[in-house]
């Protein structure tokens, strides 16, 4: 999972993209952001359905997605038909992660309106009825408080069927575990311990799988991995890293992978903010993927 607001390159999710699909990686997903998370204005962002369309004409199998793209940035008939049209670019390899929202600063750069927290979760959840009525057969029109939606049928449909997976992120508030299992393929929650995992797991609904975004840091040895921490550093302003990141040695790193397979999670996505260090892409990859297949 690449940060791609914090100076993602256009040369630089090609290189990562084509490595992570070389290096075995089931997919890569990117941020949704148009300003930097960390307060660096400096750095900028290229749109996350722009980017992620022209990776899927540059890539054969890896699968590509949002972890997750805000409600606010885009009307939901926009971002229903952008996704299927990455979704037929790709041959059916993309997935859409879906949110609320929350970094107020670039609401108000970008002139995205803001709403209190009610309003983004009724917002949310007006759009996941109109991307699934618009991914779904036949014609679909919908009334609500935020959108109306009056047409025939959406055309061309997605080449996955029912639609591309779905994915809600939430923090394991009611209402978004509520959302997920009306609407969703997966629920994806953020820098969680495994305990954390665990008590999340009991209250989803059994069919729904369980995801999570964190942080990665690792080496091949201790003298590697203290070498990424100080690039980590440079780059970030802070070699800090969370209790729940992937970090260590290789073998650290499967240990701590296993225990949130064990407290039900079912796929992580391993956010690399060391985005030009392709060799920590290649080494998870050679050690740390074939280590944890069934």
């Amino acid at each position: 999972m690449i940060e791609g607001q914090e100076d993602v390159t256009w040369d630089d999710w090609v290189a990562l993209a084509q490595t992570a699909e070389r290096s075995g990686f089931d997919a890569l997903f990117r941020s949704d952001h148009y300003l930097s998370v960390m307060g660096r204005t400096e750095r900028g962002s290229l749109d996350a359905w722009s980017t992620v369309n022209a990776l899927a004409a540059r890539t054969e199998t890896i699968r590509l997605g949002t972890m997750v793209s805000p409600t606010s940035f885009r009307h939901p008939s926009v971002l229903a038909k952008s996704v299927v049209t990455a979704d037929h670019v790709s041959g059916g390899r993309v997935e859409l992660g879906l949110g609320a929202g929350w970094l107020e600063a670039e609401h108000r750069a970008y002139g995205f309106p803001f709403h209190d927290t009610r309003t983004r979760m009724d917002v949310l959840e007006e759009q996941l009825q109109i991307i699934r009525g618009q991914w779904g057969d036949g014609p679909f029109s919908f009334d609500g408080e935020h959108y109306r939606v009056e047409q025939l049928d959406a055309l061309p449909k997605p080449v996955q069927r029912p639609g591309p997976r779905l994915i809600i992120g939430g923090s394991g508030g009611a209402r978004s575990v509520r959302l997920a299992a009306t609407y969703a393929d997966e629920y994806n929650t953020v820098f969680p311990t495994a305990k954390f995992c665990r008590e999340l797991r009991e209250r989803l609904d059994d069919r729904l799988p369980l995801s999570i975004m964190t942080g990665v840091l690792v080496g091949a040895d201790g003298t590697e991995y203290d070498a990424r921490v100080k690039r980590l550093e440079e780059w970030s302003g802070s070699a800090d890293v969370a209790d729940a990141w992937i970090t260590g040695d290789v073998d650290s790193a499967v240990e701590q992978l296993k225990e949130l397979a064990d407290a039900g999670v079912e796929r992580a996505m391993l956010q690399n903010l060391l985005h030009r260090d392709l060799d920590h892409v290649e080494l998870i990859g050679r050690e740390i993927i074939p280590a944890l297949a069934p």
